[in-house]
């Protein structure tokens, strides 16, 4: 690993006074990003008519039975192409940090993870990684392509790390919002670039990994998160790491 160099040494009395320079700063982005969550929240939505069938480990379901009841559903598209030994590692990375579900569940909201891989290909990743978190298979159906999660390229499909967001009212469902790793699709999980890190596929999403809270903490550091650096260090599965 390497590192950037020492930040300026200085007082304890310097150091609070640049503290304070930057909380104002940091004042004013919370101000802005809860400007921007109020927008979010006064989007138009869109009925999704159409009906799709996912396979879980109930068998065969519909976009409502993601839901399991509760008002609200965010989808995770996590990176899984049906020809893959294994899922993305920037998805596995956001994956990780999910956490225990009853925190989404008690405020009537349901967290599914969805991939075009069968899900016999699913089920023996998803043991490797320890996870317990509901994971359906779209295979069978347009679900990815139809919310952009997979896409087409020069010929070729590539796979788009994204969340998506639904809401219910009885058994009508709503598409509210999604977001995307607009510089994470790819067609190969285990592509290097050239300087020998993880290509897109390896990177910890830079707009879905500030969901988590890897990213959030390390961001607080004097390190960061950026290339080159020791916290720049390839995002690997979480078993794969050699520390």
């Amino acid at each position: 690993m390497t590192y950037p160099e020492l930040p300026r040494v200085v007082s304890r009395e310097e150091w609070r006074a640049a503290l304070g320079e930057l909380r104002a700063e940091e004042d004013a982005l919370a101000r802005a990003r809860e400007a921007v969550n109020a927008a979010r929240r006064t989007l138009p939505v869109v009925e999704v008519a159409k009906e799709y069938v996912f396979e879980g480990g109930d068998g065969k379901a519909g976009l409502v039975d993601l839901f399991r009841g509760r008002r609200q559903l965010v989808v995770h598209h996590f990176m899984f192409a049906p020809e893959w030994d294994a899922g993305c590692r920037g998805c596995s990375a956001f994956l990780d940090q999910v956490g225990h579900l009853a925190h989404l569940h008690a405020r009537d909201t349901s967290f599914a993870v969805v991939s075009r891989a069968p899900f016999t290909g699913i089920l023996p990743f998803k043991a490797r990684m320890g996870w317990a978190l509901p994971w359906y298979s779209s295979y069978e159906d347009d679900f990815n392509d139809d919310f952009e999660a997979t896409l087409r390229r020069d010929g070729t499909l590539v796979e788009r790390a994204g969340i998506s967001c639904f809401l219910r009212e009885g058994d009508r469902v709503f598409h509210t919002y999604s977001t995307y790793e607009e510089d994470g699709a790819c067609a190969n999980p285990n592509a290097y670039d050239e300087s020998g890190r993880f290509g897109m596929c390896g990177a910890l999403p830079g707009g879905l990994g500030r969901l988590g809270s890897v990213v959030g903490l390390l961001e607080l550091t004097a390190s960061g998160v950026g290339p080159g650096d020791g916290a720049g260090t390839p995002v690997r599965y979480h078993d794969e790491y050699d520390y």
